[in-house]
């Protein structure tokens, strides 16, 4: 099963709608609840961070035989440094984002905390791709 979705950079009342859509997929498949609570997680946070940072962008989700492959791309700023991105509690939301909620500097650690694996790929001024992968 592979499902596309578009991730709205402008409109934060409909931020987790993929993550929640894909959920639900996973669900009807009869995939352990345990992956599915895994994979939302992760989800979510990447499309959070599609939308603040990454100004919107894509994702691609996929359910093979052993793993489930989520897919992020944007075309924001890109990832200035991963090794600090990667550190709990740094962001760079804007204090607005802050205000929302949103920003606390826990989204690329807690994908890595909920994947087997993440993937970045990252070029400043050009965009990001992380890329989730969660055994089946």
């Amino acid at each position: 099963m592979l499902k596309h979705y578009n991730i709205d950079g402008q409109d934060f009342s409909i931020a987790g709608e993929a993550s929640s859509d894909f959920k639900r997929r996973l669900k009807k498949l009869g995939i352990s609840p345990d992956v599915i609570r895994r994979v939302a997680i992760a989800m979510y946070e990447a499309e959070i961070n599609t939308i603040i940072h990454g100004g919107g962008g894509e994702c691609d989700a996929e359910v093979s035989n052993d793993k489930i492959t989520v897919t992020f791309t944007d075309h924001g700023p890109g990832i200035k440094d991963i090794d600090l991105a990667m550190q709990e509690g740094y962001s760079t939301a804007t204090e607005q984002i802050r205000e929302l909620g949103f920003g606390a500097g826990m989204g690329l650690p807690n994908i890595k905390n909920y994947t087997d694996d993440m993937e970045i790929e990252t070029e400043v001024g050009k965009g990001t791709v992380v890329r989730l992968i969660v055994k089946l």
